[in-house]
């Protein structure tokens, strides 16, 4: 990714968060992911890197349990586990 382009990728606080609690729409947070992702043509592990603090809550433990048991994977693993969830 070139710099202009890393210039322009949203701030953490822009990108979509999600606890797992309460009423979520888990499909809300994929949907936004996609668009970030789309709109600035990022590479997963530039998506995937930033999980550690989009999740937070229950959701945080959640996916600190199973990077731990299964290690960095793409963002359409991640997308499958947070669906199937």
């Amino acid at each position: 990714m070139d710099q202009a382009l890393s210039e322009e990728v949203p701030k953490h606080k822009e990108w979509p968060h999600f606890s797992g609690e309460g009423e979520y729409d888990h499909m809300e947070f994929i949907r936004g992911i996609e668009m970030i992702k789309e709109d600035f043509e990022l590479p997963d592990r530039l998506v995937t890197a930033r999980f550690n603090t989009l999740f937070t809550r229950s959701a945080h433990k959640w996916y600190i349990k199973l990077r731990q048991a299964h290690g960095n994977q793409s963002w359409t693993w991640w997308k499958t586990q947070i669906i199937n969830k």
